[in-house]
């Protein structure tokens, strides 16, 4: 219950040299300690120090009404099960190959139609308003769902001080893409850097979050670090991560799944059940790490945000819009 809330890519087989090397020390570390389940322990603790970067450091964050009060996702299920193709096709990818990824120092630049055009410092960025945790549901567009305890800020602060002008009427946002970081920008083939975009309103709405951390400590790698978007009524990939440039714009900005496949990612990609993915149903969801008589459920309009959101589309077809 919320307390007061509003295609397959084709890839390459290669294994980059990096990737093989780390799975070879992993591999051999495994193999002498035997099959067991002290085996099992040491293996994660191989496999973790990979998988954060500044994740030892802690936020000063203030707890927000904008939360669910569902039960959470694991950390370990949060940072060993994600989609971020620039590290990796395989979910398990990213906690392995994202160590490659320097997020100090970093810069976020506005750009576009917005009166301050310039390049933010990502601490500055960091203790530019006060961190809000704010628990929320994840749905991915391929039937699974997660509950995490973001932290950040309302998108909004931050447009705010862009100033953009009366002309900005949708804000995008791209990633960072350098092949030295990130191993697999050569065997996916998609139109980098991964790029992402929200209209104005969605883009103001204080449930959109401009998110560093997650579980009270800043952002791991694998989960977009240094700082990613959060859009809790949208399917995640609407959540674009390592964030490197915010541009304002005047007209729909193109994104990657929409420019990838047209026909099976909108540019709004809200969470809804009535619009099946041409190739599965949005139907039910499978809950990452619920106990097996509850993994599966009803996925909600909105991902259960429509009391907040749902008068942002008053008037719209949602599923021509999709």
């Amino acid at each position: 219950m919320l307390v007061r809330t509003d295609k397959p890519i084709p890839s390459s087989e290669i294994t980059p040299e990096s990737a093989y090397l780390n799975r070879r020390k992993f591999l051999a570390g495994a193999a002498a300690l035997g099959a067991t389940a002290a085996t099992a322990r040491v293996i994660g603790q191989l496999v973790e120090p990979a998988t954060h970067a500044l994740a030892n450091i802690k936020l000063q964050i203030i707890k927000s009404p904008y939360s669910t009060s569902e039960a959470q996702t694991s950390l370990q299920n949060i940072t060993h099960y994600n989609n971020f193709y620039e590290f990796g096709t395989d979910k398990t990818d990213p906690a392995r190959t994202a160590v490659s990824l320097k997020i100090r120092p970093w810069t976020v630049t506005s750009e576009g139609l917005c009166k301050n055009q310039k390049a933010w410092d990502i601490d500055t960025l960091l203790k530019y308003r006060p961190q809000e945790e704010r628990v929320y549901r994840f749905r991915c567009v391929e039937g699974w769902s997660m509950v995490i305890p973001w932290a950040g800020y309302s998108l909004s602060e931050f447009i705010k001080a862009c100033d953009p002008l009366p002309s900005a009427k949708y804000v995008q946002f791209l990633s960072l893409a350098d092949p030295k970081q990130m191993p697999y920008l050569h065997s996916v083939h998609m139109n980098w850097p991964y790029s992402e975009g929200l209209r104005m309103d969605e883009a103001m709405h204080p449930l959109t979050l401009l998110t560093f951390g997650l579980y009270g400590q800043t952002l791991p790698n694998q989960d977009g670090a240094p700082v990613r978007v959060i859009v809790p009524w949208k399917y995640g990939f609407k959540s674009g991560k390592s964030i490197v440039k915010i541009r304002f714009v005047a007209q729909e900005p193109p994104t990657a799944w929409d420019t990838q496949a047209p026909n099976e990612y909108g540019f709004y990609s809200n969470v809804n059940p009535n619009v099946d993915h041409p190739r599965w149903s949005q139907k039910t969801e499978r809950v990452i790490g619920a106990p097996l008589f509850h993994q599966t459920k009803a996925t909600q309009i909105f991902n259960g945000y429509g009391d907040q959101v749902a008068h942002l589309y008053s008037g719209m077809d949602l599923k021509k819009y999709y």
